[in-house]
C-alpha cells in the first residue's frame, strides 16, 4: 500500500482526492470517467483493483503511474530540495529528466541515501529531478543563457541528443572538456559493451546508465493478411504506408529513430518512415489503439510500455530483429568539480539505481552487476559515438525532421 490510497479503495474516492488521476484513467480505457455523473455512479461501486481487472490492466505499473501524477501534482518536496541553507549558497547543482515510470522509485531511493550518506558529505546540494512529462524545454533554456561553465549545473541527467550534442546546447561545453565520464566501471555491463555495441564514451566525458529502447507492438487484427514485421526494415514496405503510429511527442525518442533509420536508410528511409505514418499517440494510448476507431497496425514504443498489454489480447510486442532503437540516459558531471559530485555519480551509476531503471521500468541499465533481464538475442540499435562526433547532431535533427514532415 502506498500512502495516497489503496487498491481496494473506490475510484470515485480516488478521483475525488486526486482529481489529477482522472487523465490516467481515461487513457487506460475508462473514458466514462470524465462525464461526472458516470464517474459518480460507477466510480463508488468498484474498487480501483477491480476496475483494472475489467480492463485488464497491469495493477502494479498503473498504480505506479497514479502515484507518479499525484506526486507531479503536489509539487511534493523530492520536486526541488535545498540541503543546506539558501540555493544560491548550494555547493553543487543537479538538474535532470528522469523516465516517468521510475521517477518515484528513483526519488525515493534518492532522499534515502540523502538522509543516510549524503548528509555526512558536509555538502550543500540543490537540485531538481523532473519527470519525462514536464518536458524539457525548462533544461533547454537554461542550458542556452548560460555562457561559461560556473553558469550551468554540476550534474545533468537526461535523455536526448539535441539537449546533449547540439552545439548551441550542451555540444558548447562538451567541446571545451567540461564534462567527465566518472563511473569506476572497467567494462559497461555486457548488453552494452561488446562485439557490435560499444555505449563507453571514448573520449571519457559522457556517462550512458541506461537506455529506453523502442520496439513494435503489433495489432494482429489490423494485419489484415500481412505477415508481422521483425525489423525497421520491414516498416517501410508500401503495405505498412499510412498503417503505423510513431511517438512523434516523446523527442528525445523520436529523435533517435530519426537519425538511426538516416543513418542506416539515408533520406529514403526517412521519406518511407514518414509515409508509414498514421498517427502519433502516447503510448498510453498505444497499448489501448486496438480499442480505437482509427486503428494502427503496429505502434512503435518504448519497451516498458509493451509489459501494459493484456496477454490474450490482439497486441503482440516484436523486438526487431536488427535491434531496438535506443535513446541513451545521459549522466554528465562536470570535471572541475569532481571532488563533489564524485558521490553523486557513483549513486547514479549504482546497482541500486540500475535495478531500478532496469526492473521497474524495463531501462536497461549498463551497470555490469545488473541482471537486465533481456534475452541475449534481442539486440540494441546505437547511432555510435564515431557518427556523432562525425556529424552535427542538432543540423542533423532539424534535416531529418524537415524530411520527415514533407513526406508525411
Amino acid at each position: 500500500m502506498n500512502k495516497y490510497f489503496d487498491i481496494k479503495d473506490k475510484v470515485f474516492d480516488i478521483t475525488e482526492r486526486y482529481p489529477e488521476t482522472i487523465d490516467v484513467f481515461v487513457a487506460h480505457g475508462f473514458t466514462q470517467l470524465t462525464n461526472e455523473n458516470m464517474r459518480r455512479l460507477m466510480g463508488k461501486t468498484i474498487s480501483l483493483e477491480m476496475a483494472l481487472k475489467t480492463k485488464r490492466v497491469n495493477v502494479e505499473l498503473f498504480v505506479q503511474k497514479l502515484i507518479e501524477v499525484i506526486e507531479e501534482n503536489r509539487k511534493s518536496v523530492d520536486d526541488s530540495l535545498t540541503i543546506g541553507e539558501d540555493n544560491k549558497e548550494a555547493d553543487i547543482r543537479i538538474d535532470g529528466i528522469l523516465p516517468c515510470p521510475v521517477r518515484v522509485p528513483l526519488m525515493e531511493a534518492f532522499n534515502k541515501w540523502m538522509e543516510e550518506e549524503g548528509s555526512k558529505l558536509g555538502i550543500r546540494v540543490d537540485y531538481e529531478l523532473k519527470a519525462a512529462s514536464a518536458g524539457v524545454d525548462w533544461l533547454k533554456e537554461a542550458i542556452e543563457k548560460a555562457e561559461s561553465e560556473e553558469e550551468l549545473s554540476d550534474i545533468f541527467i537526461s535523455a536526448g541528443f539535441d539537449l546533449f550534442f547540439d552545439s548551441g546546447l550542451m555540444g558548447k561545453f562538451k567541446a571545451k572538456g567540461t564534462f567527465e565520464d566518472m563511473m569506476d566501471f572497467e567494462r559497461l555491463n555486457e548488453d552494452f559493451q561488446n562485439e557490435y555495441i560499444d555505449l563507453r564514451d571514448p573520449d571519457r566525458q559522457y556517462s550512458i546508465i541506461g537506455v529506453v529502447p523502442a520496439v513494435f507492438l503489433v495489432n494482429t487484427e489490423e494485419l489484415k493478411g500481412n505477415e508481422i514485421p521483425t525489423s525497421w526494415a520491414d516498416l517501410m514496405k508500401p503495405e505498412f504506408e499510412n498503417r503505423v503510429s510513431l511517438p512523434i511527442g516523446d523527442f528525445d525518442l523520436f529523435n533517435a529513430i530519426l537519425l538511426n533509420i538516416y543513418k542506416r536508410y539515408g533520406e529514403e528511409g526517412i521519406v518511407k518512415l514518414g509515409k508509414s505514418l498514421l498517427k502519433g499517440m502516447h503510448p498510453s494510448e498505444m497499448v489501448k489503439s486496438h480499442m480505437k476507431t482509427t486503428r494502427p497496425a503496429v505502434t512503435i514504443m518504448p519497451y516498458f510500455f509493451t509489459k501494459m498489454t493484456k496477454k490474450d489480447g490482439p497486441m503482440k510486442a516484436v523486438w526487431p530483429e536488427d535491434g531496438a532503437i535506443i535513446s541513451p540516459i545521459f549522466l554528465l558531471a562536470k570535471k572541475s568539480k569532481r571532488d563533489k559530485v564524485k558521490a553523486f555519480v557513483d549513486l547514479f551509476t549504482s546497482k541500486e539505481v540500475g535495478e531500478i531503471l532496469s526492473h521497474n521500468g524495463s531501462f536497461p541499465s549498463t551497470n555490469p552487476e545488473v541482471d537486465n533481464q533481456i534475452p541475449k538475442e534481442n539486440r540494441y540499435m546505437w547511432l555510435g559515438w564515431d557518427y556523432i562526433k562525425a556529424n552535427d547532431m542538432g543540423k542533423l535533427i532539424k534535416e531529418c525532421e524537415r524530411i520527415f514532415n514533407e513526406s508525411v
